[in-house]
């Protein structure tokens, strides 16, 4: 098996995994609501969306940076405040290089050139229920492949890198 095909069966398996998981979570008991809402508004414009064929926005993708986000708030959000986001866009890591030739159309390149990207609209709410910090963010980071700690078979390593980051820079310091 060369390298191509590897390549190619690791992708699949892991789409296939994220999306298997991702039903076995619907169909468990159900999770209590989060104070942490994410809502991916129309995902079928976003960036990654416009490969059919890789489907980069999957349910199971956005569902597990969803889930990250949500767990990102609970780390760094004090108890009684909640965190409503709204993502415009998502543009994953990487980006596919067709010209490379028919065995590359599928590889996904990561390099300076194609950082992951966010953009995304928050608004967080105290406990009586007052907007104290709302904004519009454009998430990305050139230098994504240089600070990254996350498993190297973790498909989304760069994506919740740039997410930590920013939720540990907005929200860390309200915790106390």
């Amino acid at each position: 098996m060369n390298r191509h095909s590897c390549g190619i069966l690791c992708q699949a398996l892991l789409l296939t995994t994220l999306y298997s998981l991702a039903h076995a979570a619907a169909s468990a008991d159900p999770e209590p609501v989060s104070r942490i809402s994410v809502v991916f508004v129309e995902p079928g414009k976003f960036t990654d969306a416009r490969r059919a064929d890789f489907k980069p926005n999957s349910d199971a993708i956005l569902d597990a940076i969803a889930k990250f986000m949500q767990e990102m708030g609970e780390e760094t959000l004090p108890p009684d405040m909640n965190l409503d986001i709204r993502v415009t866009d998502v543009d994953l890591a990487g980006n596919f290089e067709p010209w490379r030739g028919p065995q590359s159309d599928q590889v996904r390149i990561t390099n300076q050139l194609y950082p992951p990207r966010f953009a995304l609209e928050f608004r967080l709410i105290d406990a009586r229920g007052q907007v104290i910090q709302s904004g519009k963010r454009d998430l990305s980071d050139l230098n994504y492949q240089l600070r990254t700690f996350y498993p190297m078979d973790d498909y989304l390593r760069y994506e919740k890198d740039l997410l930590r980051h920013w939720f540990r820079a907005e929200f860390g310091k309200l915790k106390g």
